[in-house]
């Protein structure tokens, strides 16, 4: 089956087949197969039209029996549905030309939308899918389960809709799911109650039941998990044969003068990170090792202590931010406290010409033996004498090529990557799997626990009160919004517009400074330094600060339209208090009336201070694919697995993947050839190309 053209399947077409390769990244028959339903429909939850009610949210199914375009002071498109109960309009305000053309009275359509009444019972821009109870498809849209299929217009105008999903999904299960080979043994499937690969197909797309749709999801999520595992483990044996050096005792002095003269004791969770470092540095292979930490939980100063023993070895370190100011604050940091043996460097979009070619040269010749910058490290005229670790913070911030260009500027390269964003244990044990994890749970001592507040607007002025109470006594307050400049599409509060406010209005006797990413690079050196200082009492800012900026007597932050913010990054920016001696506070604003999801994020931050905790909630709201950042491209990292609730499926996928991958003699090869050790035609049948595409 793998490489069979759509134009295999009946009424697929060239100019169809182009259609849903551009429109759906679906290229041949198997590709079809794999495009699962977005949804299914239970026809037992169809709502009768008579029984619907304002405000509801309700599908419905029945006959058109007028569609026209109309006039009410802008053109819109009406088509009136009928069932035996009642009638319903569905309302259209544009796509007006393409929607005279599909909607055609005697059709048989669903409609899913919020009801409302005007003049009637009806729906705005609701979702449609239309069935046709006369031809082939009254056994396919006439049962219990009705799949229903993502589709765009581009699609839908090719015949596309789920109506035309489902007759060729059904073509292409008839010809083809017989060729199926499954990739996996019979007894893998028996120990782990899993469907037959071709059933799974069949029962996805076509469920007698919800219960049998969710035995096929569940097989296909195994698939995906187990071929996760085992790619893995072939790149970690592969990388661990190809190189190799002399394992050894490295020494650890340079690093322990500096942790002794800290300031502070490490934790004991640092203090664990760090042997594990160290140890993994110590082996004949690199290191592959994700430092993870809540915000404030002291991550720098171990990744500052193994670059020590790599540069007692006499080798060479660099550390990557994502960001100038955080580049710059950890350079600062290391130059207050490294030992004077210790040469650094700071390489940045800002350095001046003269200064990154001696800057260049040094570290060519191995006099800069720690270097700190941005993406700049990547450039091709940065070489290393000799590097022998790098470490990379935030590392999401970084895409794959930026951290292996890195890491090809050294021979064999230890590799530490950090993340004040926790991430859920489903995910570490999948997408993260070929790395080892250390992570930091605690604070460092005397650090006390931010007490985060949540408000509506109407309660803005008693939040003003406050902050004046806190400058008062000495402290300094970050006011954080989501945009610069003010928004006619979402209520928003700019941060231009709220620091000419709070300038002007609120706060004319203190000093405002406003920060946000549009500044020059020197405009934002001038204003943090200002507020570092203690010169300024408030900063009205964007989520510029919300990684690194360290600042002791910053206690209080405000974030207004705190509803627009993910979790994690309200978790992230309230890092950005909590760091000195005195109490602070996170005060989150919101409208008076917010979305039910909204609050509830806004309800986690006020109760848990557990970045890991709050980690895993932002998992069951959002997705793995907000967390990972691949949802912008449109989809999650997993076709099938939910990473919220499939752990114990993980669990059992990884350790069949451990037993299969300890057969495999040569893993370079397999890693080449994908499915060789299967027996298979080519990867297609192991669905590997998309997992293949998520690890790279």
């Amino acid at each position: 089956m793998p490489g069979v053209p759509l134009t295999s399947i009946r009424g697929i077409g060239p100019a169809k087949a182009a259609v849903l390769e551009s429109g759906a990244a679906i290229r041949t028959v198997e590709d079809l197969l794999y495009y699962t339903p977005r949804r299914y429909l239970d026809r037992s939850e169809l709502k009768k039209i008579s029984d619907c009610m304002s405000g509801e949210e309700v599908t419905i199914s029945g006959v058109i029996k007028r569609a026209a375009s109309i006039w009410r002071s802008r053109e819109m498109f009406e088509v009136e549905v009928s069932d035996l109960s009642g009638t319903i309009t569905a309302v259209f305000f544009s796509g007006i030309r393409f929607f005279s053309k599909i909607f055609i009275p005697g059709e048989n359509v669903l409609l899913s939308g919020k009801v409302s009444f005007f003049r009637g019972l009806q729906m705005v821009h609701p979702e449609f899918d239309f069935l046709d109870e006369t031809s082939i498809d009254r056994a396919l849209n006439t049962g219990r389960i009705i799949p229903l299929y993502k589709s765009s217009m581009e699609l839908k105008k090719a015949g596309f809709d789920s109506r035309g999903f489902r007759r060729a999904v059904m073509q292409a299960i008839e010809h083809y799911a017989g060729t199926i080979r499954d990739p996996l043994s019979d007894p893998i499937l028996e120990r782990n109650r899993l469907l037959p690969l071709e059933k799974a197909i069949r029962n996805i797309h076509f469920p007698e039941s919800a219960a049998h749709a969710e035995e096929a999801r569940r097989r296909l999520a195994f698939n995906e998990i187990f071929f996760i595992q085992y790619y893995l483990s072939l790149r970690r044996m592969t990388a661990r044969k190809n190189f190799s050096r002399k394992s050894g005792v490295r020494s650890v002095a340079l690093a322990e003068s500096f942790i002794k003269n800290l300031p502070f004791a490490l934790t004991a969770d640092q203090a664990k990170a760090f042997d594990e470092i160290i140890n993994d540095m110590r082996q004949p292979f690199p290191m592959n090792r994700m430092l993870q930490g809540d915000v404030g939980s002291g991550k720098t100063v171990v990744a500052i202590a193994a670059s020590l023993v790599c540069i007692e070895s006499g080798q060479q370190a660099a550390i990557m931010a994502p960001t100038e100011i955080l580049a710059v604050q950890h350079y600062n940091t290391a130059i207050k406290t490294l030992p004077q043996q210790v040469t650094c460097g700071l390489l940045t979009g800002s350095t001046k010409q003269s200064g990154r070619n001696e800057i260049l040269n040094q570290v060519k010749s191995g006099a800069c033996s720690l270097l700190f910058g941005t993406h700049s490290l990547i450039q091709e005229q940065v070489n290393f004498k000799d590097l022998g670790l790098i470490v990379i913070d935030e590392q999401h911030r970084f895409g794959v090529q930026q951290r292996a260009t890195l890491r090809s500027k050294g021979s064999i390269t230890d590799l530490l990557v950090m993340t004040a964003t926790p991430i859920p244990r489903s995910l570490s044990l999948t997408i993260y799997g070929d790395l080892d994890i250390s992570s930091i749970k605690e604070k460092p001592a005397g650090r006390q626990p931010v007490k985060t507040l949540a408000f509506p607007e109407s309660r803005l002025q008693g939040v003003y009160n406050s902050i004046r109470r806190y400058i008062d006594q000495g402290r300094q307050v970050y006011y954080v919004l989501p945009l610069i400049e003010e928004s006619e599409k979402l209520d928003l509060k700019s941060a231009i517009e709220t620091y000419n406010h709070l300038k002007k209005n609120v706060f004319p006797d203190r000093t405002v400074l406003l920060m946000h990413g549009r500044l020059k690079q020197n405009e934002k050196d001038t204003v943090m330094e200002s507020f570092r200082s203690g010169a300024a009492d408030i900063l009205v800012t964007t989520t510029v600060i919300e990684v690194g900026v360290d600042i002791p007597n910053a206690s209080v932050i405000i974030i207004h339209h705190a509803e627009r913010f993910g979790l994690a990054q309200l978790h992230q920016l309230r890092g950005r208090v909590g760091r000195g001696e005195h109490q602070s506070f996170c005060v989150l604003v919101h409208p008076d009336n917010i979305a039910e999801n909204s609050m509830e994020r806004i309800k986690t931050m006020t109760e848990t201070e557990d970045g890991f905790i709050i980690a895993e909630k932002d998992l069951q709201l959002r997705g793995d694919g907000q967390i990972t950042g691949t949802r912008q491209h449109g989809h999650s990292v997993f076709e099938f697995m939910d990473p919220g609730t499939d752990m114990e499926l993980i669990l059992a996928a990884r350790r069949e993947a451990a037993l299969v991958t300890e057969r495999i003699t040569d893993p370079e090869l397999e890693i080449l050839e994908p499915g060789r050790s299967w027996g298979l035609h080519g990867p297609g049948e192991l669905r590997t190309g998309h997992i293949l595409a998520m690890l790279s």
